[in-house]
């Protein structure tokens, strides 16, 4: 029986302090509604970084680069060398190497799985996923196996997705881009556009909705979506939620739901980068689909997302988080129970790419922005 493990449990025993060195640390401080924000590079020099995952016991942290490396951060910022073991990615486009996540008992398994574009045969690619274990010297991944392969193939470098996240009952979900072909989110019998759910080795469970249905792949929990950049498991309810980007226009926030049909592309509030309607959409809504849950009508770009449920800052507790790549910015939502009341972005001074945004251990937020030249910032409130 698959053990129930809590993230958030996980999170609150990793007691990690991420203290810079006075000399190496440099601080800005931003305003905001809820107080000064201050903002902490932990690292530079990282090439196009797309996720974050905390290691416990002070370790630091893992960074993805979607070049194709993963590299560890120690706790007083210096960056080592990428690790050993790490498969080869498809690095054209938007593809490389992805999201970066734990195993709920990395204590005991030191298990760590990657989702990555993976090369076809056809000069196409995928989103595959594998996992390995972390050595303890830190300085590889030992016996790195695939679990889940996206297919067919389809993508020439766009819309991968996509994101990693463990339920509260240990089920590993993973959000996948339709790789720019619109009509297969709604073709069952292909892994785009769809949200799956697996069990850790990559076994479909048998409840999975579509399981025993002739031509229908039975990795499928939902469908319908375009290009799901980020995803996170709701720490007061267990809902796991989803943002994706729309075309030109229409990004959404998604709550996401067993077998349920989120639209794309038969309904969509976006349309098309040469300012034409998306071909197969009737309009903003389409009948047996799930209109977004919040939606943006000027697309942010969003990436990366994170739930606020730390006590170090009273302001943003029950507030949603997510990286925005076009406006440049870090949204902050404020929520009334599954309800978006009120909207704010942040660090737009930067002028940065916000890819990924994680609640650290400590309490703090850690932002990572997207450039040949990308960083890791610690962010809080003073």
């Amino acid at each position: 029986m698959l053990r129930k493990t809590l993230l958030a449990a996980f999170c609150a025993s990793a007691v990690l302090t991420l203290a810079m060195p006075a000399a190496a640390a440099q601080t800005q401080q931003l305003k905001s509604e809820e107080g000064t924000v201050e903002v902490t590079t932990v690292v530079k020099g990282l090439e196009h970084p797309w996720s974050v995952a905390f290691l416990p016991d002070q370790q630091g942290m893992l960074v993805t680069e979607r070049a194709g490396n993963l590299r560890r951060v120690s706790p007083d910022g210096q960056l080592s060398a990428p690790l050993n073991g790490v498969p080869e990615v498809w690095a054209k486009g938007q593809g490389g190497l992805l999201d970066v996540v734990l195993s709920p008992d990395f204590k005991q398994d030191r298990t760590v799985y990657l989702s990555y574009a993976e090369a076809g045969d056809d000069g196409k690619a995928g989103t595959a996923v594998g996992r390995g274990q972390l050595s303890e010297d830190l300085q590889s991944l030992k016996n790195f196996n695939v679990i889940f392969r996206q297919q067919p193939k389809l993508s020439t470098g766009n819309h991968f997705g996509s994101r990693l996240v463990f339920d509260r009952d240990g089920y590993l979900f993973i959000t996948l881009g339709e790789n720019n072909e619109r009509p297969t989110a709604q073709d069952l019998d292909k892994l785009q556009g769809k949200i799956v759910r697996i069990y850790p080795d990559g076994k479909v469970p048998d409840d999975n909705p579509f399981v025993g249905q002739a031509n229908v792949r039975p990795e499928i929990w939902s469908y319908g979506v375009r290009n799901p950049q980020g995803a996170a498991l709701n720490p007061w309810n267990g809902t796991l939620w989803e943002n994706e980007h729309g075309p030109r226009g229409g990004d959404e926030l998604n709550i996401i739901e067993r077998s349920k049909n989120y639209g794309w592309p038969l309904a969509t509030h976006g349309i098309n980068y040469s300012g034409a309607p998306i071909p197969e959409a009737g309009g903003k809504t389409a009948e047996g689909t799930l209109g977004p849950f919040h939606v943006w009508e000027v697309s942010p770009g969003l990436s990366g997302m994170a739930f606020y449920d730390g006590d170090r800052f009273k302001a943003w507790q029950r507030n949603v988080f997510i990286g925005a790549l076009v406006s440049r910015n870090l949204i902050r939502l404020e929520l009334e129970g599954d309800k978006v009341v009120h909207e704010e972005r942040l660090l737009g001074e930067l002028g940065e790419r916000i890819r990924d945004v994680r609640q650290g251990p400590d309490g703090f937020l850690y932002v990572l922005t997207d450039d040949d030249d990308g960083a890791l910032y610690k962010v809080g409130l003073k």
